[in-house]
């Protein structure tokens, strides 16, 4: 299942919404203002990096970048549209 957030964290639940559903494996998308949940140094640091030890965490890299972050979380997988198509093609997908 792959979990698209596109919220961020600062400002809704959306993710921890989304996680009491998430399967362990589960992909989680965060686009639009939702990559700031994956913002290196925020207070949200700690927490992605409990998430990722049990799913895997993408970006879209147009939106870190018209957003000018230059740090996410080590780990956290950087994809384009293109990417993003092919997740939502390979898996069902639910937006948060």
């Amino acid at each position: 299942m792959l979990h698209m957030i596109n919220k961020s964290p600062f400002e809704s639940k959306s993710l921890e919404d989304c996680l009491r559903y998430a399967s362990d494996g589960s992909r989680i998308l965060l686009y639009e203002d939702g990559i700031y949940g994956a913002l290196a140094g925020s207070s949200h640091e700690a927490r992605m990096k409990e998430i990722m030890s049990s799913h895997e965490v993408y970006v879209l890299k147009e939106d870190v970048a018209l957003r000018g972050i230059e740090r996410l979380v080590d780990g956290v997988k950087e994809i384009d549209y293109s990417g993003f198509v092919d997740l939502v093609e390979e898996s069902n997908a639910a937006a948060w």
